[in-house]
């Protein structure tokens, strides 16, 4: 391997656009306490009414003609799409649960991009190369963090842990499989190249751990394969790749760990799309609990997209960019068999614009309060420094 196959392989490593539903990676962190937080970002903006849909409302039926219609009921007025019911063991465990009419300050717009960003920055008002993500400054008020062993392949960086505050990030497609011979040829190639030379260490460290990682991984997975909840699990499917290398990190000193799952902008037939979709939540969520083991009781996951989708179903069965949603939890940490939250109603003097669901709390409350019960972060700082302009409010009860 010659300096410009090297770099071609690490550029062709790095080539998926922030969006990309065919490159994910995952962000990692340690910390020193003992709970561990995933934030899982569901892109493309996820329909919450058609996840956790209030069958109870009356004007429910009457905006979703052909949507909703076959739901598992949950609390009599909540009910749960069919995609979701391998999750029902751990609704019923108090391990699995939602808050509803929920969305981050963004309005109107509605592009995924902004919507994406502003929900990883935790704040409205985005100032480019000086931008940094919510749980990156989380970590910053925490003295004693640390970066995991070195997985840093991909240029595709989520903004929710960029920033000052060390992170290390590994992609499922990356593969360095570096020779011993390779190895020194890459060592003396940049040995005299400032430029480079850190950036090859790197990669060498990169390809050993990845490559140790892989061998536990794969056991780890035999393993898990054999619990009965992951029977409908899609072993070898990247979003499982993606859990299994999380839940393996959390096991030992990683206590953050952060990802996407793509796929939820279901304009057109959305049935059949946001099943599928729903299909990956759920497998990710069992890989993780099930990967956990004993680890998952002090866990928490959250599950956030970047905004809601229209209360009318449209004429192609799909539903449109909208604004107040759904956020999903996991985790034996919080407080699940509950969909938290004020319901606005959707009758049309309810409907934000007299379209969407009409929001009845920032999004970040629910993450700002798992700070504050969980890892003990006082309010002050949340408020003025992790998310920046919220108001927490009252507890709304997610953590037990």
């Amino acid at each position: 391997m010659d300096r410009r196959q090297f770099m071609t392989r690490v550029a062709a490593l790095g080539c998926s656009a922030a969006a990309s539903p065919l490159v994910t990676p995952v962000a990692l962190a340690s910390a020193p306490w003992d709970t561990r937080l995933v934030v899982v970002i569901l892109r493309g903006a996820m329909d919450g009414l058609d996840v956790f849909r209030p069958h109870g409302d009356p004007d429910f039926a009457r905006l979703r003609k052909t949507l909703g219609q076959d739901s598992l009921d949950l609390t009599g007025f909540y009910g749960l799409h069919p995609a979701l019911e391998p999750l029902l063991p751990l609704w019923h465990a108090g391990e699995f649960g939602a808050a509803n009419a929920v969305s981050t300050p963004y309005r109107d717009k509605r592009s995924h991009f902004d919507g994406q960003d502003i929900l990883e920055a935790g704040k409205p008002g985005l100032t480019g190369a000086e931008n940094d993500g919510w749980l990156n400054r989380m970590m910053q008020s925490i003295s004693g963090i640390t970066g995991q062993t070195a997985f840093a392949i991909g240029r595709d960086q989520q903004l929710i842990l960029t920033g000052a505050a060390p992170a290390a990030r590994w992609s499922p497609e990356a593969a360095l499989d570096l020779s011993p011979q390779a190895q020194s040829l890459l060592e003396l190639v940049y040995s005299n190249d400032p430029l480079f030379a850190t950036a090859s260490a790197q990669a060498i460290e990169i390809a050993k751990s990845v490559e140790m990682a892989a061998e536990d991984d794969a056991a780890d997975a035999d393993m898990m394969m054999a619990d009965p909840m992951m029977s409908g699990v899609r072993a070898n499917a990247e979003h499982v790749q993606l859990a299994e290398f999380a839940a393996a990190r959390l096991r030992d000193e990683t206590r953050i760990a952060s990802f996407s799952i793509n796929g939820w902008d279901t304009h057109l037939r959305q049935e059949g799309g946001l099943k599928t979709a729903l299909g990956r939540l759920s497998d990710t969520i069992l890989t993780l609990r099930t990967g956990l083991g004993p680890v998952w009781e002090k866990t928490a996951v959250l599950c956030l997209t970047e905004f809601g989708r229209t209360a009318h179903e449209n004429g192609t069965r799909g539903t449109d960019h909208g604004t107040g949603g759904a956020m999903i939890y996991a985790g034996g940490a919080l407080n699940g068999g509950h969909v938290l939250g004020e319901w606005p109603g959707l009758a049309e003097a309810d409907l934000y614009n007299r379209r969407d669901l009409m929001p009845t709390r920032d999004v970040r409350a629910y993450p700002a309060w798992v700070m504050h019960d969980v890892l003990g972060i006082n309010r002050t700082t949340i408020e003025l420094s992790i998310f920046p302009g919220l108001e927490m409010g009252r507890n709304p009860g997610i953590v037990g």
